[in-house]
Formats: C-alpha cells, sequence, structure tokens
C-alpha cells in the first residue's frame, strides 16, 4: 500500500524546513545532553532558572499527594480544586487585577480569549510579528482579521478608522505581544493603550517573554510603563520564567466570568494538573521575593552582557546596535539550510542553539534564537560570543 504521508515529508526536507524530536537530559545548572553528549543550552525559556528550583519541587510534590496526579475532569465539572483557585487568586494580586484564569497553556489561553470575545461580526487587528497563538485564535473566532506591519502605529491607527467607519458597532480587539518571541523586541505598550482608548477597542496583550524578566518583581512590560490597568486583557504563560507550564488570562472580574462561560478551550479541556498549579503558585511566590528578585537582576546582568559579546552575523550587513530589550537574541542567518548547518556546527562546538525556521518566521529570514538565562556565567556568554564570531568569519571567508 502506498504511504500517503511520503511525499509531504520529501517537500519539506525539499526545502529545508523538517524537524525531528531530540530526546535530552536537562541538568539543573543549565546544561543539556542530547544523545550522550553535554552542550550549554542558550535556547531555553526558563529564563530565571526556576524550572528546577527545590521551592517549586516541594510545591508540586505535595500536591501530588493531597490531590493525586491529575485532576479528573474540566473545571466545570468537577475539576476546580483549590489549588487552581489559590494560583488564580495569586496570579491576579501579582497582575494587579481584578480576577485571573488559568489554562492548560498559553496555546489555550490565547484561543478561548479571542473565541470567547470575538465573533463574526467583530474585527480583530494583529501585529504581523504576533505569535502563532495568537494568529490561529484570531482565525478560529471567524471576526475580519487584519494584519498591521510589525509596530506600525501609524498603519493600526488607519486600521482602527477603517474599523470604526466600515463595522460600526463592532467590538474591536488589538492583539500583540509585550515581549516579541522570535526577535526580543518591545511593543510600544503606551502608545498602544492610547490607541485603544482613542478609538474605544480593547487591547488584548501577550506578555508571555516579559512576565519574570521586565518590571519590578517581572511583573511585565505593561506594569513597568504604569497602563497595566488599562489593558483589558492581560495574556501570559506558566512556562517561561516561571518555569512551570500552562497559561493565563488575567483582567476584570467580568472578563474571567465570560471566559468562564465561553472559552471552549477551558470548558472542553481537563483542568491544569494540580501540581502544575502548585508550582506555579510557588513560582509567582519567588518572584515576589528578594531570592527573585535577584535573579531577575542577575538575568539582566547575563543579558548586557551578551549584547556586547554577540557578533555580526551572515545574515546582517554590519554588527547591529543592541539595545538589551530583553533575554531573546536572534542571530540572523537568512537561508534555511544555511540556519541548520550553523545550528549544527554551533552545537560540534558544545553550545545548543537550534535553527529557526518557517514558518515559525518568514521564509528566508531563518536565524538561531538565542536566549540567555539567569544561570548562564559570564564565561559561558563570552565562550558563545566568540564561537559566534568564528563562525561568521568563516562563513564569510
Amino acid at each position: 500500500m502506498n504511504d500517503p504521508f511520503l511525499d509531504d515529508l520529501a517537500e519539506i526536507r525539499a526545502h529545508s524546513l523538517h524537524r525531528r524530536l531530540r530526546e535530552m537530559t536537562v541538568s539543573p545548572d543549565g546544561t543539556v545532553a542530547p544523545v550522550g553528549r553535554t552542550m550549554l543550552n542558550f535556547a531555553s525559556n526558563d529564563y530565571l532558572g526556576l524550572a528546577a528550583h527545590p521551592a517549586l519541587r516541594a510545591a508540586a510534590k505535595a500536591a501530588i499527594d493531597e490531590y493525586g496526579v491529575g485532576a479528573g475532569a474540566s473545571r466545570l465539572v468537577c475539576g476546580t480544586l483549590p489549588v487552581h483557585l489559590r494560583l488564580e487568586e495569586k496570579l491576579a494580586r501579582f497582575k494587579g487585577t481584578e480576577a485571573a484564569l488559568s489554562f492548560s497553556s498559553g496555546y489555550a489561553a490565547a484561543h478561548g480569549a479571542l473565541t470567547a470575545l470575538a465573533g463574526p461580526d467583530d474585527v480583530v487587528i494583529l501585529d504581523k510579528l504576533a505569535h502563532a497563538c495568537l494568529i490561529d485564535a484570531a482565525r478560529s473566532c471567524r471576526a475580519t482579521l487584519r494584519v498591521f506591519p510589525h509596530n506600525h502605529l501609524g498603519k493600526l491607527e488607519s486600521l482602527l478608522q477603517w474599523a470604526q467607519t466600515e463595522h460600526e458597532g463592532a467590538r474591536v480587539i488589538i492583539c500583540t505581544e509585550s515581549v516579541f518571541s522570535m526577535d526580543g523586541d518591545r511593543a510600544p505598550v503606551r502608545d498602544l493603550v492610547a490607541l485603544k482608548k482613542r478609538y474605544q477597542a480593547l487591547l488584548l496583550l501577550d506578555e508571555a517573554h516579559a512576565v519574570g524578566v521586565i518590571g519590578k518583581n517581572g511583573r511585565g512590560l505593561a506594569h513597568e510603563c504604569e497602563v497595566a490597568r488599562e489593558v483589558d486583557v492581560l495574556m501570559g504563560t506558566m512556562s517561561k520564567a516561571l518555569g512551570v507550564s500552562g497559561g493565563y488570562l488575567a483582567g476584570r472580574h467580568s472578563l474571567i466570568d465570560l471566559l468562564i462561560n465561553r472559552a471552549r478551550s477551558f470548558v472542553f479541556s481537563t483542568a491544569q494538573p494540580p501540581a502544575m498549579a502548585a508550582a506555579a503558585t510557588a513560582a509567582i511566590d519567588l518572584l515576589m521575593s528578594d531570592e527573585g528578585e535577584q535573579r531577575r537582576l542577575a538575568l539582566w546582568q547575563n543579558i548586557r552582557h551578551l549584547a556586547s559579546q554577540t557578533p555580526k552575523s551572515p545574515g546582517q550587513p554590519e554588527r547591529p546596535v543592541r539595545t538589551a530589550g530583553s533575554a531573546i537574541f536572534p542571530w540572523m542567518i537568512g537561508p534555511e539550510a544555511l540556519a541548520v548547518e550553523v545550528s549544527a556546527r554551533l552545537a560540534d562546538r558544545g553550545f545548543l542553539a537550534p535553527a529557526i525556521r518557517y514558518p515559525t518566521v518568514a521564509r528566508g529570514a531563518a536565524r538561531l534564537r538565542l536566549t540567555v538565562t539567569a544561570r548562564h556565567s559570564p564565561d559561558q556568554i563570552t565562550a558563545l560570543g566568540q564561537a559566534l564570531g568564528d563562525l561568521s568569519d568563516s562563513l564569510r571567508t
């Protein structure tokens, strides 16, 4: 019998876009060991190094002892446990909102938010570089979808004017990230809030890569910009700096009540495992502590150090002046096949930095997405910079 999938796989391979799962052993010291060799991990989103923290481990173990491994059902059936409510109370206090709701993943949170808040008569306006979860959610809600060039406030305003004229009475939702996951740059949050107020739109802001990193105690970019209370839907994930898994939405009581009733990814999913909810609660406690703030400040020392060490890449005509705005450093390459080669050569020197290719980024915009954490030492970062410099020189000769 003919295999119906081989042609699809062949096409993927022909464009240097084939991916495979790699089994890895992750150590608390920030190293990974794929296929029996140890490498320094410069690809993780565990920005504060909390995934292996003793407090989170202890919280997860205690929750398993008390509740078992699974929640047993969706939250609206019998899956709402005290540990979920404690997490949501903690999230709301941390984000400075009236309420919060946890989801099994950040993807589920995005899908739940937009499919609950927008329908065929509404308009969603999306930044071109927004995460795939927001793109998929915007398509799923069946609203009229418009995309504005990355961080282009002029085009966003023209779309808001268009929506006001052509879709009078529609709910208009602006969707963007505060820190963009593949480029590491920031959204102009204050300006976005001003525009959404001017045109009576709603603003959904995904703080996945800002929480734990930006603002006092890592409350996020909206808090650092002092506009958090004016963002209608604050979205985030517990799988980055919090070191756990799951997603959340925070905002008014009325928003959360509506999501409980309408967000299909919440209503029809088994609740987050109690161990994960307990560990996430412990992570928020850590962020609010002196230890958490010290880890965040150590992370920023490493961010500034990597910014000073990152050399010119094959995809850049000259070394960019890097303003250290997040823990994400895109090292631009361009062709997909070359990005795979560079990643492999870097791995040979003991550094994990996978090639990021289409459809995660645009065709011809492949890169290494370098991330730095609080666990990295200055010497490790310097060694990475030297390895990148050697690779860049060899590719240009």
